[in-house]
């Protein structure tokens, strides 16, 4: 038992050496960018994931983001709170079960003015079912316990140690789209 609690221990700090609760990737010089590289202003005034342009960029929060034009990067510097996306970029439907899982740049929805990124489509459309629930549960996972943790360490611990009373599978989840809708998620 010792033996698996110094390992447990060992994993956490290792995890732990790459901390924050951002879904960033390292491309080139950026060692922190948002995104994959999308404009963030663009799922606003084109309505989808627009590549941003190397050398279009402004840094924010601890990240860099790239914009497709110097227009949409000032309206992101006046304004970054109305555009970078909510939960640091992770999947929205993975924080209603404060498990940070990483947020694909294809799969969005702006709710009330705020850009929401989804892990997949079904990710959405199970997040979709009781959008309003869903929201309130994700905000208070990301305020109380995901927004500065270590994802990778708030993930496993989740996933493994701690599952909260009303997680459910993907399985569980497609079998209640499918019930409530008569036809399986995405079809």
């Amino acid at each position: 038992m010792k033996i698996i609690r110094l390992c447990t221990l060992a994993l956490v700090v290792a995890m732990s050496a790459a901390c924050g609760s951002m879904n960033a990737i390292s491309d080139g010089a950026d060692s922190r960018l948002m995104l994959r590289g999308h404009d963030p202003v663009a799922y606003f005034t084109v309505g989808k994931p627009t590549k941003g342009e190397l050398a279009i960029k402004a840094d924010h929060a601890g990240v860099t983001y790239r914009f497709s034009s110097a227009a949409n990067r000032d309206s992101f510097v006046k304004d970054p709170a109305k555009y970078a996306p909510q939960f640091g970029g992770f999947c929205s439907n993975g924080l209603v079960y404060a498990v940070p899982i990483k947020g694909e740049t294809d799969n969005f929805k702006i709710i009330d003015g705020k850009l929401y990124m989804f892990g997949g489509l079904g990710s959405k459309l199970f997040f979709e079912m009781d959008q309003e629930r869903n929201l309130k549960l994700a905000n208070h996972y990301w305020d109380t316990e995901v927004k500065d943790a270590d994802w990778r360490w708030q993930s496993w611990k989740r996933v493994w140690f701690s599952k909260l009373a009303h997680y459910k599978t993907n399985r569980e989840l497609a079998a209640e789209y499918e019930k409530r809708f008569g036809k399986k998620p995405g079809a």
